[in-house]
C-alpha cells in the first residue's frame, strides 16, 4: 500500500451527521475530563448504521451473517468505480442498467463496486434524503456478475422515504445484495478525490451479532 495515495472516503462523525429516518441519533459527550479527573473519556451513542457504514446480511435476513462474521479480507479489495457524477443526476432519479452497463466487463467476483453519484455534496442538507437510487434489475445484473460488495455515496442504494415522499419501490437493492450474502456500504464521500486509486477498504468494528457497523473507508493505489 502506497500511503501517499490514500484517500479517506468517510464522513466525520459529529453533531451534524445525517441519520436514516427513525434511526438513533449520534452523540459524543465527555464523561471524564483532564481538568477534573486528569484524563479524558467520552461516552458515545449511535446506531449500527450511523455515518459511513456497512450493512451485513443480518440487516434484512434472519440467520444472515452478522458484522463480526464477515471476513475482514473481503473488505480489502480492488475498486471498481462507476462515475456518474458528471451526469448531474436529479433528485430521486432511478439509476438503471442502461446507465451503468458500460462498466459490465469490470464487474466480477472479488471487487468492491462503488457508484459515484456526486450526492455526498449535499451531506448535511435536506436534499441529501432526496438522493438517486439503483433500480432493482440493475442490482440483479451486478450480483449476477459475481459482485458481492456495493458502495454508494448516498444514504441508501434504495430510495429513501422522507417526510412522506418516496419509498414506493421498497428495498430491492438491499434484498438482492444482502440476500446473496453480500455487503452494502453507504454514505461514502470523497469519491471526487479519487485519481486512479486501485483498491478500497471498508473497516468495521468487530461487533458481535450486529447487523452493521460504522467504517473507516479509504482507497489507495497499489504498489506495482
Amino acid at each position: 500500500m502506497n500511503s501517499s495515495t490514500i484517500v479517506d472516503l468517510s464522513h466525520k462523525l459529529d453533531s451534524n451527521v445525517q441519520i436514516y429516518p427513525g434511526d438513533p441519533q449520534f452523540t459524543c459527550r465527555p464523561c471524564a475530563t483532564i481538568a477534573e479527573e486528569g484524563y479524558s473519556v467520552h461516552s458515545i451513542t449511535l446506531g449500527s448504521h450511523t455515518g459511513t457504514h456497512i450493512d451485513a446480511p443480518s440487516h434484512f435476513f434472519p440467520g444472515g451473517a452478522t458484522i463480526d462474521q464477515i471476513p475482514l479480507s473481503s473488505l480489502f479489495a480492488p475498486l471498481v468505480l462507476i462515475d456518474l457524477a458528471q451526469r448531474r443526476l436529479q433528485e430521486r432519479q432511478m439509476i438503471t442498467w442502461e446507465d451503468i452497463k458500460a462498466f459490465a466487463e469490470l464487474m466480477r467476483p472479488g471487487v468492491i463496486l462503488v457508484v459515484h453519484t456526486g450526492w455526498s455534496a449535499h451531506w448535511g442538507l435536506p436534499k441529501y434524503f432526496e438522493h438517486p437510487y439503483l433500480a432493482k434489475d440493475a442490482i440483479e445484473k451486478i450480483v449476477e456478475r459475481g459482485v458481492r460488495i456495493v458502495g454508494v455515496d448516498t444514504l441508501s442504494p434504495d430510495e429513501t422515504e422522507y417526510q412522506g415522499v418516496g419509498g414506493l419501490h421498497g428495498f430491492g437493492a438491499h434484498e438482492v445484495i444482502l440476500g446473496a450474502g453480500g455487503v452494502i456500504a453507504e454514505n461514502l464521500t470523497g469519491l471526487d478525490k479519487l485519481e486512479g486509486q486501485t483498491h478500497i477498504a471498508l473497516v468495521p468494528l468487530n461487533l458481535e451479532g450486529c447487523d452493521g457497523s460504522p467504517v473507516r473507508a479509504f482507497a489507495w493505489k497499489a504498489v506495482s
